[in-house]
């Protein structure tokens, strides 16, 4: 097992939300231009409001990826019974830029949890061909799996999830 995988194990990525894989793509996720975001991290949602730069550093101009940002744990993580909640899509990214290349399907929409700690988990997937994805029409309920297959995707070349609970206040200065 590749042990880049492993922090996605153990953080129930692999398995809620997605199917074992084997990272073959190097995805950079960025916030503000200095937060990485790494594997159970947690990053507040001040820090993650905007839209994060996502790196492809991976195949050529001609490869293209769809970029999908879920939150499994909607509306909390003890009974997420809405679990995914869509943050954000994006396709047609070609390899070696980022997602600012790519066409945004449906906006972003920044992490604001209210209860609980939970994964915000960006997923990248390589396509066979420009143009063959489409956007769902919700965002509640959102199954990754499912947009994965139903868009002949295939399983996910890079994935990377960040840790978000709510703000207090004081926290905020």
């Amino acid at each position: 097992m590749s042990r880049s995988v492993e922090p996605l194990i153990v953080g129930r990525v692999i398995g809620e939300v997605l199917d074992t894989f084997n990272p073959c793509v190097k995805m950079v996720t960025t916030y503000n231009s200095n937060k990485l975001v790494f594997n159970g991290h947690e990053l507040y949602p001040s820090a993650v409001a905007s839209k994060p730069r996502v790196e492809v550093q991976g195949g050529d101009l001609r490869s293209l990826f769809t970029l999908v940002m879920t939150d499994p744990d909607v509306p909390g993580p003890s009974d997420p019974y809405q679990r995914e909640h869509l943050h954000w899509i994006v396709t047609d990214i070609p390899g070696t830029t980022d997602a600012s290349f790519g066409r945004e399907v449906i906006s972003y929409e920044s992490p604001k949890p209210n209860i609980g700690i939970h994964r915000f988990i960006f997923v990248l997937f390589k396509q066979k061909r420009r143009q063959t994805v489409t956007a769902p029409s919700f965002r509640d309920h959102f199954n990754t799996r499912q947009f994965a297959e139903q868009n002949d995707l295939g399983l996910p070349v890079a994935a990377v999830y960040f840790n978000c609970q709510r703000e207090t206040a004081a926290r905020r200065r």
